[in-house]
């Protein structure tokens, strides 16, 4: 039986070539979208890996050991009340208060000792008085406290190192505390202030020392007043062995050369104060030091002094010789406020102890 052979046309091969050949660029097509892709693929996850990578952990900065316990250094309150009273004392400076401004910072420097800009007010005040040894006092305390205390440091080492210089005279007139005198001659924002102050010695040859003060007290004019609120405090002080300061065990005695004294038929009033220490004196004990401040209240009787020769119970003679009168502190009050401090020698505004009056 004979066998047939399959035969294709031309047509029929140039159609698979063709096929063949559009498969063939099809492919080659389908291979450079695919590198294309792979080659963009694999740049953007190269850019994208550190973003995915967890952070390189930074070096962390070891944590500093916590500061020792100092117990010498002020608590968080005393350190609060310190800038509080700081301060206070800005304010009544720039109001010409100098004596209130300057217990105030002595009330800080007790809280805090280490406190350079407190000593700095301080020093500043004792320069502006021309207390100049305590102002180099307090500018040296700075000075020990080292670079610590930042700029004051340095400003402390050329104040020692050139001196403190003397206040120029400015015309106005002040009293001991620095604080200006107006028309009247009276503190600016007083109601009250000393007019004049005459120290007379009294020849005795029973006394050692026999002097009287005459105190002239002048009331602003124009302003009424309640006698119940002023207090006028004399203070006399003696020296010990030529350099301790003490409150005076001296006979002392106060009397108005007015017997009405209430600023109405004469102003100012004159105010009578006499220190006597007899030869035979004996020092009183320290109870009873305080009876040498004067708490004078108008309308009241002064205080009783001791009789000549009378010494306080319970104390044991001793050389009078060991006790020289210094001076006086007369500070007046009204209504609790400071209005005035007069002192001779001016020192003894700070360097001299006060148990009864705290201004």
């Amino acid at each position: 039986m004979p066998v047939l052979a399959a035969s294709s046309s031309p047509s029929d091969r140039t159609y698979s070539v063709a096929i063949g050949v559009i498969l063939a660029f099809a492919a080659l097509e389908i291979l450079a979208i695919a590198i294309h892709f792979g080659a963009q693929y694999h740049a953007e996850h190269a850019t994208l890996e550190p973003l995915k990578r967890p952070a390189a952990p930074t070096t962390a900065k070891p944590t500093p050991p916590p500061l020792p316990a100092q117990p010498d250094a002020p608590s968080f309150a005393a350190l609060s009340a310190s800038d509080r009273l700081l301060k206070e004392a800005n304010v009544l400076r720039e109001r010409g208060d100098t004596a209130n401004a300057l217990a105030r910072l002595q009330d800080a420097a007790q809280r805090d000792p280490g406190n350079p800009q407190v000593l700095a007010e301080m020093a500043a005040i004792y320069e502006s008085i021309q207390l100049f040894d305590r102002s180099n006092e307090t500018w040296r305390k700075i000075q020990d406290l080292g670079p610590s205390a930042g700029p004051l440091y340095e400003l402390a080492d050329m104040k020692l190192r050139v001196g403190a210089a003397a206040t120029p005279a400015s015309g106005v007139p002040v009293d001991t505390a620095g604080k200006p005198l107006d028309a009247e001659g009276l503190p600016e924002g007083s109601v009250f202030g000393v007019t004049s102050i005459e120290t007379e010695q009294i020849p005795d040859s029973e006394a050692e020392t026999n002097l009287r003060l005459k105190i002239g007290i002048k009331k602003r004019q124009g302003v009424a007043i309640d006698h119940s609120k002023l207090r006028i405090m004399v203070l006399f002080y003696d020296s010990v062995d030529t350099d301790k300061v003490v409150a005076t065990d001296a006979d002392v005695n106060y009397e108005w050369m007015n017997p009405k004294h209430d600023w109405a038929e004469s102003n100012p009033e004159t105010l009578i104060v006499t220190y006597l220490r007899s030869k035979t004196h004996a020092i009183t004990s320290e109870a009873s030091l305080s009876a040498a401040a004067a708490a004078v209240t108008p309308g009241k009787n002064a205080p009783r002094s001791k009789k000549r020769g009378e010494t306080a119970s319970g104390t044991d003679a001793s050389d009078p010789g060991r006790r020289r009168y210094l001076g006086y502190v007369i500070r007046i009050l009204y209504d609790d406020k400071l209005q005035t401090v007069r002192a001779e020698p001016a020192r003894l505004i700070n360097d001299a102890p006060n148990p009864s009056v705290s201004p």
